[in-house]
């Protein structure tokens, strides 16, 4: 259990995917213009890693990596198809987009028309790609693990998506230089909040 507890805080804090890697900058940027299409696009990107991390851990464990297909036999067990884990992992990443996508427009419309181009470019978001990667690269021994990391991991972007629309929202009455308006301002914020993320980096797990 503390080994759970640990991946889901560090994937938070630690190796939060905006503030430790800057993976899917270009949604983070374009939807954080109010909190209400943030918390849209943060709650659908937690949906998203929570379901493909582990359908791809499953994927990476029992058909991709070598041996992986020794339980269909013992003539499958040199096969190795590593090669394909990116066209793979994408494959489910756009596939479970797509069904977010249709949720969304059923149950949300108001916000499916807010969100607009971006919520399918959650399939090309590369902190969703990232983290299958990097569930791929730290070999979690159990499925329990890849699902809290892809959680937690969300929820990290989450909380980064939804603090830089808070912070855009109030910045709009204050008086920031003219060239610094808008992206500007943004990115110098993302820098400093990106900073203080790392002094999460002190905390021993």
């Amino acid at each position: 259990m503390q080994d759970l507890i640990n991946i889901f805080v560090k994937s938070i804090f630690v190796e939060n995917m905006i503030f430790a890697y800057f993976l899917g900058m270009c949604s983070y940027l374009a939807v954080s213009k109010t909190v209400k299409t943030g918390v849209g696009l943060g709650a659908a990107v937690i949906f998203v890693m929570g379901i493909t991390i582990p359908i791809n851990y499953l994927l990476e464990n029992y058909v991709l990596r070598e041996g992986a297909l020794s339980w269909l036999g013992s003539n499958f067990a040199s096969v190795d198809l590593s090669f394909l884990s990116f066209i793979m992992f994408i494959a489910v990443i756009a596939s479970m987009v797509q069904l977010v996508e249709m949720i969304v427009e059923k149950f949300a419309p108001a916000l499916y028309g807010a969100l607009g181009i971006f919520l399918p470019l959650i399939a090309v978001n590369c902190s969703i790609l990232g983290g299958s990667l990097f569930m791929q690269e730290r070999n979690y021994s159990t499925i329990t693990e890849a699902s809290v990391y892809g959680i937690g991991s969300g929820v990290g972007w989450f909380l980064a998506i939804v603090a830089i629309a808070a912070i855009r929202e109030k910045i709009r009455y204050s008086n920031v230089p003219a060239p610094l308006r808008g992206l500007g301002i943004t990115f110098i914020v993302t820098g400093l909040m990106g900073i203080a993320f790392m002094a999460f980096m002190g905390i021993k797990l």
